[in-house]
């Protein structure tokens, strides 16, 4: 039986996907920056491929966009909207693999870099391969949005990867169909029944050895290392200290209140501070680890004034950030931005 949420390793969700709704809300009229800040997300940190979301924010972000925009069929829509790239470098590789089952393999052993809280299990039997989908624990009523999204997604994602439709391909959903499926019926390339035991898609085995319209073995080579490399990185910051700092990473307003990260990971102030303690960190060490990659960033990257840098940190003037940088690099914030640019020029 799955876990309930809370119980789970929280190994967050690429930000781009929330991004990929907030486009989908504001076609809808939906003010998608406001509610991202309304369940504590930064909107300018969800574009970045790097960063991931904590599930819980995620939940409570898509939670009220379906509300919002009134549309219970969001993970269809989002579904369509997930061009390969989308999925980082797991996309990439599946892109530039020699086959349709070489990119089956390579989403049954990397799905967790994009959605950890799902597994996949492909078997077959007979003529028919089956790619299995199962919640890795209990997802309460996003339930049909995550299989939406993820079911009819591996469906577009087929299609992008051969220039048509997986042939003899079907869909089979758990429950009863819900009442808004008939609405995007039509833009599913292939049959779909519900009342099934499984949430999964089947195909003729034959499909598997359908070439990949992209394939490059060197890209895909890469691609593959690539995955290896995040995959190792996810597994390594399973720990307490990278739940914490994946809701700092995100949150809005910046830096966020203890008690409010807290509440985001469903523990108190008191429990956040112990388990961080057991892993010799702490919450202010966290911060300003956060702080320092930013302040690096925007010196290097934008042309904001020291004060209006102090702003976006938190910090209540240039002087207090400017001692800040000196005590974290031994460097002033000006000297940092100089030498960095100088470089940059001479390369």
């Amino acid at each position: 039986m799955p876990a309930a949420a809370t119980q789970i390793q929280d190994l967050g969700l690429p930000a781009i996907y929330l991004h990929t709704i907030a486009e989908l809300l504001r076609q809808r009229g939906v003010d998608d920056r406001a509610l991202l800040t309304r369940v504590g997300l930064d909107p300018q940190c969800l574009t970045d491929d790097d960063v991931r979301v904590s599930l819980s924010q995620a939940s409570e972000f898509v939670t009220r966009a379906i509300v919002e925009s009134g549309e219970p069929g969001l993970g269809i829509l989002l579904a369509s909207e997930l061009r390969l790239p989308l999925h980082g470098a797991l996309g990439i590789a599946a892109m530039n693999s020699r086959t349709l089952g070489e990119a089956m393999d390579l989403m049954v052993r990397y799905l967790s870099l994009r959605a950890p809280h799902l597994r996949i299990f492909c078997s077959t039997e007979g003529d028919t391969t089956t790619l299995r989908v199962v919640g890795g624990y209990d997802l309460g009523p996003l339930q049909s949005f995550i299989m939406d999204a993820m079911i009819f997604g591996c469906v577009t994602m087929g299609t992008q990867l051969l220039g048509e439709t997986v042939r003899g391909a079907k869909v089979h959903r758990r429950g009863r169909e819900p009442a808004y499926f008939q609405r995007f019926c039509g833009r599913i390339p292939v049959p779909v029944v519900y009342g099934k035991e499984e949430d999964a898609i089947l195909m003729p085995k034959t499909e598997l050895a359908s070439p990949i319209r992209f394939s490059d073995e060197d890209v895909a080579e890469a691609s593959r290392e690539q995955c290896e490399q995040a995959l190792h990185r996810l597994n390594e910051s399973a720990g307490f200290d990278a739940r914490v700092r994946r809701v700092i990473e995100t949150s809005h307003p910046f830096p966020p209140k203890l008690g409010r990260v807290a509440g985001t990971l469903f523990v108190s102030e008191r429990t956040l501070k112990r388990r961080l303690q057991e892993e010799d960190a702490s919450f202010q060490m966290l911060v300003d680890e956060v702080r320092l990659q930013r302040a690096r960033d925007l010196l290097i990257n934008t042309h904001m004034s020291l004060s209006q840098i102090a702003d976006a940190l938190g910090y209540a003037d240039a002087a207090n950030f400017t001692r800040a940088f000196k005590r974290w690099t031994g460097t002033s914030p000006s000297a940092h931005r100089n030498s960095r640019r100088t470089l940059s020029h001479a390369s």
